[in-house]
């Protein structure tokens, strides 16, 4: 194994050069990304009805083609999965990622070319791999196995005799890894694409539990729920009684920050490694590349070209949108993408923030439709999650899930409120003090949220209901959404999921 180690050790830090092109050379790599596309692009319905032709520059782009989001772009996507090909990419598409967004809304289904397969996702795992390799030369990954908890597949809902087929990112992805990696994977494949969620995590703990795990890749939220289970049926203290190799969890879907100590208790070690990603059903756009830091790398040689909308112009119809060269530091923006999967400058509903532009690297804000903004306050996931981390390091408590939405002014001239929900695994010993502390982060991290709690001029101190064991899960269970790429939506400007789940709680 140790052969297989350097080896594979070896060839992964090979990737680093082009890494390290595209972070010098920013702007021309995603140049010439748009020229590639365009190219592509040209002789599909798509093309032709935007006059792909005539597009010599990003200004042409920018002109002809307007910005979509998925209800507008739905039309071509549907086309395709009923069969129909060249609508929207040159080669055919026969895979699409299930995506739900948000938990209440209906599903979403991107398409997924073999180009944005091996030149993005693919691309993306096996960066990961390269940086945090060359960040630690004497990693010992390739000797065991990476434990990898995945989605479910289903047939293609507009073409169910048809070959295209439909699924969450990860199964489509593990359905379509080589031989090699689904080698060096555990639990079987046929485990891995189960798709009832219960039973899933019941059989991943028994297949895994005896295997020599070194990694662990997936969603915070789910691997606890793995993890826990893989203690019960070891009767074991923590999990490097398990599995004493393990040195590395590859996380994304949800901030890494409330979860951090829930994963010290149950990984008590200080050489295990946390390497953030950010693979989402449109593509993979980012990887943590620093030790000392939570920024992720902006990813611009994987066949994806970036616009962005300032937050401020969002509702605006005739929004502005720039390139990343005209990008700011600290500025909250949407993402806009155009891919060798055959989307074309659409918005994915996520928001970022850059930290730096040489290189390019940003942290997640947030969701477009993740937010509080009942008063003018402007809350967004990146305040709330600052501020729960903070309440949860200070009160030596930890957090398993937590939901929050507004309490609207009521007509006794009453004021409103923040009302949330925390699923602790380890409560604080003083619960008013946490919402203290809660507020006291907030206050300070958003500045119109502080106004508003100035003298509880429209906001008054948050409300919190500490959750009993497993409500989140089985909230989510009830909807159909568990497992896979759905998650707890962090906020919420209307009260829609915070009531459904008071109503549980009584």
């Amino acid at each position: 194994m140790e052969v297989i180690n350097s080896f594979m050790t070896w060839i992964f830090k090979n990737r680093i050069g082009q890494i390290e092109n595209f972070k010098q050379n920013p702007i021309q790599v995603q140049e010439a990304t748009f020229r590639e596309l365009i190219e592509a692009g040209k002789r599909t319905e798509f093309g032709k009805k935007y006059g792909f032709e005539q597009i010599k520059t990003y200004a042409d782009f920018a002109r002809q083609v307007p910005v979509f989001d998925y209800e507008s772009f739905k039309p071509f996507i549907e086309k395709t999965m009923q069969g129909n090909q060249n609508v929207i990419w040159n080669t055919d598409i026969e895979w699409f990622s299930k995506s739900s967004g948000t938990t209440g809304s209906r599903s979403k289904y991107i398409p997924v070319s073999e180009e944005s397969l091996e030149e993005c996702h693919y691309k993306g795992g096996k960066d990961m791999l390269s940086l945090y390799v060359t960040a630690f030369p004497e990693s010992k990954l390739f000797t065991g196995k990476s434990l990898t908890i995945g989605g479910t597949l289903e047939k293609n809902p507009l073409n169910p005799q048809g070959t295209a087929k439909a699924g969450d990112v990860s199964a489509v992805i593990m359905q379509n890894l080589p031989l090699w990696a689904q080698f060096a994977r555990t639990p079987s494949l046929e485990t891995a694409l189960m798709g009832e969620w219960e039973a899933k995590i019941e059989k991943m703990a028994r297949e895994t539990m005896n295997e020599n795990v070194t990694c662990i890749a997936g969603v915070p939220t789910w691997t606890i729920v793995l993890l826990r289970r893989i203690l019960e049926l070891k009767k074991a203290k923590n999990i490097l009684e398990v599995w004493p190799n393990l040195e590395v969890f590859f996380h994304g879907a949800v901030a890494f920050g409330p979860y951090r100590s829930l994963f010290k208790e149950l990984i008590p070690s200080d050489k295990m490694h946390y390497m953030e990603t950010y693979n989402a059903s449109e593509g993979f756009f980012g990887i943590q590349d620093q030790l000392d830091s939570d920024e992720l790398l902006l990813l611009l040689d994987y066949g994806i070209f970036y616009e962005f909308i300032p937050m401020e112009e969002w509702e605006k119809e005739d929004a502005q949108v720039v390139s990343l060269k005209d990008v700011e530091i600290g500025k909250n923006y949407a993402m806009v993408i155009t891919t060798n999967g055959g989307l074309w400058r659409y918005k994915i509903g996520d928001t970022v923030k850059f930290t730096s532009t040489f290189p390019f690297r940003f942290r997640i804000s947030g969701r477009t439709k993740h937010f509080i903004n009942a008063f003018g306050e402007e809350v967004i996931v990146e305040n709330a999650e600052a501020a729960i981390q903070f309440a949860a390091e200070k009160t030596h408590s930890t957090i398993v899930n937590f939901t929050a939405a507004p309490v609207y002014f009521e007509g006794n001239g009453s004021n409103g409120a923040h009302e949330w929900i925390v699923e602790f695994s380890t409560p604080p010993a003083d619960l008013k003090e946490f919402i203290l502390l809660l507020d006291q982060k907030l206050r300070e991290v958003n500045s119109d949220y502080d106004a508003k709690r100035y003298k509880d001029l429209a906001l008054k101190l948050p409300i919190l209901h500490q959750a009993p064991e497993g409500l989140f899960e089985a909230w989510l269970s009830k909807k159909g959404k568990l497992g896979g790429q759905h998650k707890v939506p962090r906020l919420s400007n209307s009260r829609e999921y915070l009531d459904e789940i008071l109503e549980m709680m009584k």
